[in-house]
């Protein structure tokens, strides 16, 4: 009997010290995800700075705009394929894939020597990008329940604000000091040890090869699909007029695509996009408020630093700084409803509350002029990062959470493409109707208009203005970034609405546990999914 008891004792030990020890494994394994996700989002903010510099180098200024098209082309495409591949063939090899493919992109980026290579080169490395991201999502999706997922949002929004805000200061810094080709090589330490760790820590189940054909028809549709989108809203209104012929035929191109993928995908027997995941209410909704939250967020991303320059005389070369009230206010709201979620396993409040403070947050933005202090144009732009915090990582986790373990990477991949087709979207239009309004006031009080690459003059610039032009200019990037805020704001109001039709489904893996036969999907099983630090 004693000796029954001492075993029993020596077990509860050993679990104990086993649940000790599983946080810290976690901790590792997402320390090496949030450094492959650092890679991925930081590298657009680095090639920006460095952007002046490449072309004074290459040449090749007529055809600038597609670096980064090309990245954002080849990142959206392979979103969706990648988070298949992962399902079928298991998560870790193809995660580590991705960061091998970026990672070749990366180096011969900063070998190229001609326009035409570097373009050609960010194509793959885009390629890899997309990757990345799913990669990341999916894995976490594995590895941590929904319900205790909140408490890893911070770290997540933290990624993001530092890419925004480091990313322009590192690209100058490396550009000045090592040279533009340094802005791609600063990639190759980074995922040398997101390899290196994921490699030693990362254990997901092993999977069998799957025995069904990839849906390659399906694949080529969707990227067709999503290639045609993305060229309208890159092209549309400054490339092309919006009812130009290319612009038309891009537009029938896409639709053609896209309806021929849902035929296709409603037959296949192992679909790129499964399409009985969007009979889930709760994941379709997330689809629309993430398109939605990207439409505002990659907008204010845009024209905050813009309005801060060009209105309030603001550095251009600390642009990122520029949005520290935005982004602080996100991380630390989506830390604080991380925790609350994973206490409490409620969630359905946090897309209501902050689709409000985003109607808000726009709203207060497109009241600024010519008047607006710093400080409350950084009050503005807190309460919308605020509503942006509440609303950035529960979109995916409540996707996550919405479909079965096996629908996990597509789950993570069709969040993501949404949100970055709602990124494309909300630049591109938001942009036009900036432009338009610049243009039209400039007219109307200046005698002049300006072009779409004129709007954008840095304080230098505007110091050199006559007095009147100057002030007319500011008045017209006012107006124009009102009139952007202001639509912003009135699309926001859709994802405030949708938010109350979201339903509260119980977050799995915490608390008392259903019976294996009730677990569907959507947490993880830690016989399933473990990590060892020893490995």
């Amino acid at each position: 009997m004693g000796a029954t008891k001492r075993q029993s004792g020596t077990e509860q030990g050993e679990e104990g010290e086993e649940a000790a020890a599983q946080p810290r494994s976690v901790r590792v394994v997402l320390l090496a995800l949030m450094i492959a996700m650092l890679l991925a989002m930081l590298d657009n903010m680095i090639i920006g700075t460095a952007m002046p510099t490449i072309v004074g180098e290459l040449g090749g200024l007529a055809h600038l705009s597609w670096v980064v098209t090309a990245y954002t082309l080849a990142t959206a495409a392979s979103t969706p394929i990648w988070g298949k591949l992962g399902d079928l063939y298991g998560r870790k090899g193809i995660f580590l894939t991705a960061i091998v493919v970026f990672l070749l992109g990366s180096v011969l980026s900063g070998m190229a020597q001609d326009m035409g290579q570097l373009i050609g080169f960010r194509a793959v490395q885009g390629l890899g990008a997309g990757g990345l991201m799913v990669g990341v999502m999916a894995i976490i999706g594995d590895l941590i329940p929904p319900r205790e997922r909140g408490k890893y949002q911070g770290m997540m929004a933290g990624v993001m604000a530092l890419a925004m805000i480091g990313g322009p200061l590192v690209g100058g810094t490396i550009t000045d000091h090592l040279g533009w080709r340094w802005s791609f090589y600063i990639n190759l330490p980074l995922g040398a040890v997101a390899l290196a760790m994921v490699t030693a820590v990362l254990h997901l189940p092993k999977k069998e090869r799957s025995k069904a054909r990839v849906d390659y028809l399906g694949a080529a549709l969707l990227t067709v699909g999503i290639t045609a989108i993305v060229l309208v809203t890159t092209w549309g209104g400054t490339e092309y007029a919006w009812s130009s012929a290319v612009i038309m035929e891009l537009v029938a191109l896409g639709v053609a695509a896209l309806v021929g993928f849902l035929f296709v995908e409603a037959r296949a027997a192992e679909p790129i996009v499964p399409l009985h995941i969007f009979r889930n209410r709760n994941f379709t909704l997330m689809s629309v408020i993430g398109f939605l939250t990207g439409f505002v967020m990659f907008g204010a991303v845009l024209f905050l630093p813009l309005f801060q320059q060009s209105v309030q005389g603001a550095s251009a070369t600390n642009s990122g700084l520029l949005l520290l009230p935005m982004l602080l206010s996100m991380m630390v709201v989506s830390l604080i409803s991380g925790r609350m979620t994973t206490n409490t396993g409620k969630y359905k409040i946090f897309p209501i509350i902050g689709g409000g403070l985003m109607v808000a947050g726009l709203l207060l933005l497109a009241q600024m002029d010519t008047g607006t202090s710093r400080l409350t144009s950084g009050l503005y732009m807190a309460v919308l990062g605020a509503g942006m915090g509440f609303l950035m990582q529960i979109t995916m986790l409540v996707a996550q959470n919405s479909v079965e373990m096996k629908d996990m990477g597509v789950a993570s991949s069709s969040t993501t493409l949404f949100r970055t087709l709602g990124s494309s979207f909300g630049v591109s239009i938001m942009g036009a109707l900036f432009t338009s309004r610049v243009q039209d006031t400039m007219a109307e009080r200046g005698g002049s208009s300006v072009t779409a690459q004129s709007a954008q003059l840095d304080a230098a610039s505007l110091a050199k203005l006559p007095e009147q032009v100057r002030e007319a200019y500011q008045f017209a990037v006012a107006s124009g970034t009102q009139a952007a805020f202001l639509l912003g704001g009135i699309i926001a109001v859709a994802g405030f609405v949708a938010a109350f039709f979201v339903k509260e489904v119980p977050l799995r893996g915490a608390g008392p546990q259903p019976g294996p036969e009730a677990q569907t999907g959507g947490g993880a099983d830690p016989a399933r999914a473990r990590v060892s630090e020893n490995a």
